[in-house]
């Protein structure tokens, strides 16, 4: 399945659908750094992509990277809050708790920043 998407980058189906659809398919394949550039990807051409920030936290977190992952589901709350998107917003409210708890019991090094 990633081939065959693959095949369709720099085509006229090229956008955001396909850049998530990629990373989401990476994400399965627990290709977690090659899904959050995917998710990047379809980002950059639309960052009101609820959906998009929801599965780079996913990656993120999956990879290891609890900051930058908390960091992006912050941001995808805060999108999807604007847009109305009130399911995505509780869902990545919920994953993003679950960060920060893990972070406060690793120590006072590992909590996470406010944004400023």
């Amino acid at each position: 399945m990633i081939e065959q998407l693959e095949k369709l980058l720099g085509g006229p189906r090229d956008g955001a659908l396909l850049r998530f659809s990629l990373g989401t398919a990476h994400l399965n394949a627990g290709a977690f750094e090659r899904a959050a550039a995917y998710f990047r990807d379809a980002l950059a051409q639309d960052p009101r992509y609820s959906a998009a920030w929801k599965g780079l936290g996913r990656a993120l977190a999956d990879a290891g990277q609890a900051q930058a992952a908390l960091a992006a589901y912050r941001e995808g709350i805060a999108v999807a809050e604007a847009r109305g998107d009130k399911q995505a917003a509780r869902e990545m409210t919920v994953f993003a708790r679950r960060i920060e708890r893990a972070l406060a019991a690793a120590g006072p090094s590992a909590a996470p920043k406010e944004p400023t």
